[in-house]
Order: C-alpha cells, then sequence, then structure tokens
C-alpha cells in the first residue's frame, strides 16, 4: 500500500474551511469507557482555549438520544439521538468494554449512511470494531485495543490491523484504548485548523508526553524494564515472538549470546522466576486472551500457544489460573450473553 502523505488526512480532518468550527459528533455505546471519551474530547476544548477562539464544537449522541452508562456506571445524557445530528464534519464511535455480539444493527446501519455522505469516521478503544462490522475499514489501516484484535481479526481477517497507538488513514481515524485518544486528538488537532503549534500547545497542558503514531501499544513488562534491563528486554521480546512454537532455553541463550547459566540468573535477580516460568505464563496469558476474546476452538488455542496437547495445556492453564480452560470457556459465554443489551 503506497504510504499516505500527511496532507492527504489533513483534507478530510481540517473541517469546511475558513472560521467555521469543525464539529465532532460522538457515538456513545452502552459500557463505553470513560477515559477514552475523556481522553477523545477534552484536547479539542484544549485547543479551543489555547487558540482563544472555537476551533471545535462537538456533541454527545446515543442512538435513541436516552442517558447511557459507562462501563464504570456512570450515567452519561447525550446532547440528542444520533439521527438529529447533522452537518458533521467527524463522527467518532467511542466503544464499549466487552463488545456486544447482538443488537448492533442500527448503529453499522447509521455509520454506512454516514460514510456514504462522506462523513470521515473514527474508532475510539473498540470503537473500530463497528466500523469494521460496517465495512467501513476495508482497504484502510487501523488499529485497537490489544485485547480484542484477536476477536477483530477472527471476524475480520482481510482488514489491516496494526498494534500501534492510533491510526489516521485518509478519512478513518482509530485508537487503542487507555489514554491513545489523546495522542489520536492531539495528531488529528495538528491536521486541522490548529496545526502542529496549537497541537503541542494542548500536549504541554495535558502534561503529556507525545509518543507518534508509530510507538506501539505497550502491553508487556519489558516495555517497563527497558531502561534498566536491556538485555532481559530482549529475552521477552524473544519470547513474545515465538508463542506458537516456543524456543528452547538453548535457543534463547544463544540468539542473545549468553550461556544458560547467565539467562538463569538475569530472570532470578530481576523477575525471581526462572525464564522457563515466565515464557509458560506469556502463553498462558496469551491463551486467556484468545479463550476469553475469541470464538477461536480450544483445540485451535492449544496449537497456537505452543502447547503439545490439551491435556497439558489444561493442566498448566488451571496451575495458573485456578480454573480449566473449558470452564474459562464456559464461564465467558455466560457472561458475554448476559452483558448483552439492546441498542
Amino acid at each position: 500500500m503506497a504510504k499516505i502523505l500527511p496532507d492527504e488526512s489533513s483534507r478530510h480532518w481540517s473541517g469546511r474551511g475558513g472560521d467555521a468550527p469543525i464539529r465532532f459528533g460522538f457515538l456513545l455505546v452502552p459500557d463505553f469507557t470513560l477515559i477514552g471519551f475523556g481522553g477523545a474530547v477534552d484536547p479539542l476544548r484544549l485547543a479551543n482555549m489555547v487558540a482563544r477562539r472555537t476551533l471545535y464544537q462537538f456533541v454527545t449522541l446515543t442512538m435513541d438520544g436516552q442517558p447511557v452508562r459507562s462501563s464504570a456506571g456512570i450515567c452519561v445524557q447525550p446532547d440528542m439521538a444520533a439521527s438529529a445530528a447533522t452537518d458533521l464534519d467527524g463522527v467518532f464511535v467511542v466503544g464499549p468494554n466487552p463488545i456486544p455480539t447482538t443488537g448492533n444493527e442500527p448503529i453499522i446501519q447509521w455509520l454506512r449512511n454516514l460514510a456514504a455522505k462522506g462523513v470521515p469516521l473514527g474508532g475510539v478503544d473498540t470503537g473500530s470494531y463497528f466500523l469494521a462490522c460496517a465495512g467501513l475499514l476495508d482497504g484502510y489501516r487501523s488499529t485497537i485495543h490489544w485485547e480484542d484484535m484477536d476477536a477483530l481479526l477472527d471476524r475480520f481477517p482481510r482488514l489491516v490491523v496494526s498494534n500501534k497507538l492510533y491510526e489516521v488513514d485518509r478519512n478513518r481515524c482509530s485508537c487503542s484504548g487507555g489514554i491513545a485518544p489523546v495522542e489520536m486528538m492531539i495528531h488529528l488537532i495538528g491536521l486541522g485548523g490548529g496545526g502542529r503549534k496549537t497541537s503541542s500547545a494542548v500536549a504541554e497542558l495535558l502534561i503529556y508526553e507525545l509518543r507518534g503514531p508509530d510507538e506501539r501499544q505497550k502491553t508487556s513488562l519489558r516495555d517497563v524494564s527497558a531502561a534498566s534491563h536491556p538485555k532481559l528486554v530482549e529475552a521477552i521480546k524473544l519470547m513474545e515472538c515465538n508463542i506458537e512454537e516456543p524456543l528452547s532455553m538453548e535457543e534463547l541463550a544463544e540468539h542473545m549470546q549468553f550461556s544458560g547459566r547467565q539467562l538463569e540468573r538475569l530472570f532470578r535477580d530481576t523477575l525471581n522466576c526462572t525464564p522457563r516460568q515466565y515464557y509458560l505464563q506469556i502463553r498462558l496469558e496469551r491463551a486467556r486472551q484468545l479463550l476469553t476474546r475469541t470464538n477461536r476452538p480450544i483445540a485451535d488455542i492449544v496449537m497456537a500457544c505452543g502447547f503439545v496437547s490439551f491435556a497439558h495445556f489444561s493442566h498448566r492453564y488451571h496451575a495458573g489460573f485456578g480454573i480449566s480452560p473449558s470452564a474459562e470457556r464456559r464461564r465467558q459465554t455466560s457472561e458475554d450473553k448476559s452483558a448483552v443489551k439492546p441498542i
């Protein structure tokens, strides 16, 4: 795919031009994440403050115009129903946790209608899942929170999904969870009427050190230990990249140009465990993620996480988490069904 130049994305996220404010809508899906919503809207407020004029306006939406609860249980009164929102220069879906598996058709159809009108669309946290369901990420780069990446790719295997904090590709944008929406919105402010000077000032007001779109979502201890233990980082990276076919301890040490004794000492001194124990935990965590976030058969998960048999996997899983893989899957299925709410 040809590299997308910044000015190509800027055309889509800079509004109607002139002095007219850029008007964004934020669709709050039931169980939306508060940190995702706040991280998306507050940079816009600060951009207006820095510029001393209204660069951005934004409205909150729900499909029926009724109050909606966040995943933290806090209820928010939206400005209007989605169908009543007009003249929007961009719409962001603030996704929920967990992602509902049913009742999404009204959102999907509404997004398709917006796309047909040429409205730029974005996903916050799991919001990109809804764009994917509507077929609106086909041919675009996108991202989602790392916990839901497998679920997204299992259902839409042809999507181009990265592990980056955010992606802005022409008239689509998406970001992972946590505070990644801050990163994405500051980037969009730089593309829009505010320009880089305003976006930099917003970052300063948020006491935020920008990492840029090429940064990966940080999900591992290796990122925390990077400064003080570079060899530990190298070892954990090798483990994370070799889950389906795990490396032997001898192979791991050889890749690092270490002796087996040095490798053992490194892990015992820094993590109070053996490298073998840590490697097993990485694989078990990966298996749990696949069990609870995807519909993959357990037999496939056994192979994907490098276990030699179901019996071996089940024994290790129960020892690690106090529950069998089959019971974990049944519990998750039951919780998913009880969490489903009509939208």
